[in-house]
């Protein structure tokens, strides 16, 4: 764990954070003096910790963390009190970053970091109801408001749970683990994280739970997705802040599942498209120019010494654009 990684106390609880990639992600934004930058999921701050680290040497500049999580941010004002005169802090959703930074007063932007994982904290936080190992309230709302895990576990039909474990959670099992659930809680409802965890052991056939992850690993993040609307706000956070971005800018994104790299991937390569006139128009009418280039032709990939030290690093995407 690096220096930038120490426990944070926020009142009596204490954010243990591992910033994935801290340098890689830091070291993309190309920091430079007075440059103002976004951290979208602050987190714990780490990301956040190194920016502002780096703006002091280069002569100064401006941070905005933003995160929908009150606890995040609680811990972060902590952390970064040495640089309050550097850092605003706003609550609420990444993908609202545009409107965001406009109601304080911020129309353009030197680069943003997004880092789309859920955080140790919350992870390791059993009331939160992330996990599968801790035995707690279903809830996983990262904003600790509106629709919980409780809700979509108890009130989606069979039809609707079973095509979000199997877009978000990549699961083959879905349709018997949505069948499962149905069913149990037809007796009674489904209140607690070991009431579901033991449910989807019950579905996966005890062959299949041998090897490999946890059996309700993917279950678990295709549920947490759905209620976060972790998916819908990529792009729009990407389509947002792209024309906030000054000449030079970059974006600098994480991403821990194959659909938000796939998300990024695309978005980035938007920007990136030049002439769209059919193919046999002789010269080029449109006028249409590459806006941007992507820096990271193959994302970069946690380092064998982080994986050690984090294992949770290990499905983690960097890819970093620059705007022209």
């Amino acid at each position: 764990m690096s220096d930038s990684d120490k426990n944070t106390k926020c009142g009596e609880i204490v954010f243990n954070h591992y910033s994935v990639m801290l340098h890689e992600t830091v070291d993309g934004l190309n920091i430079k003096k007075d440059g103002v930058y976004v951290d979208c999921t602050t987190g714990g701050a780490g990301h956040s910790l190194e920016i502002l680290k780096r703006l002091e040497k280069v002569g100064g500049g401006r941070l905005v963390c933003i995160d929908q999580d009150p606890d995040a941010l609680n811990a972060a004002s902590i952390r970064l009190k040495d640089y309050k005169d550097n850092v605003t802090f706003i609550k609420g959703n990444f993908g609202d970053a545009p409107e965001l930074l406009k109601s304080v007063g911020i129309e353009k932007i030197d680069g943003a970091v997004a880092d789309l994982g859920v955080s140790s904290f919350q992870l390791d936080t059993p009331e939160r109801g992330f996990s599968y190992m801790h035995d707690a309230p279903l809830d996983m709302r990262m904003s600790k408001e509106g629709k919980s895990a409780f809700d979509v576990v108890n009130g989606y039909d069979e039809r609707k749970l079973s095509e979000i474990i199997t877009l978000y959670g990549e699961e083959r099992f879905a349709k018997r683990i949505a069948s499962f659930i149905v069913e149990a809680r037809e007796k009674e409802p489904i209140k607690t994280t070991f009431q579901l965890n033991d449910i989807i052991k019950a579905a996966i056939p005890a062959k299949n739970r041998k090897d490999g992850p946890h059996p309700s690993k993917r279950t678990f993040q295709a549920i947490r997705i759905e209620v976060n609307g972790e998916l819908e706000v990529i792009d729009k956070v990407i389509t947002g802040l792209f024309p906030m971005l000054n000449p030079g800018g970059r974006f600098s994104f994480i991403s821990f599942h194959s659909l938000e790299d796939r998300l990024i991937k695309h978005g980035f390569l938007n920007f990136t498209k030049g002439c769209t006139c059919p193919q046999d128009f002789p010269v080029c009418v449109c006028g249409n120019k590459p806006q941007a280039v992507v820096l990271t032709k193959k994302p970069i990939l946690p380092s064998e010494k982080e994986l050690d030290e984090n294992p949770r690093s290990r499905s983690a995407k960097l890819r970093v654009l620059e705007k022209i």
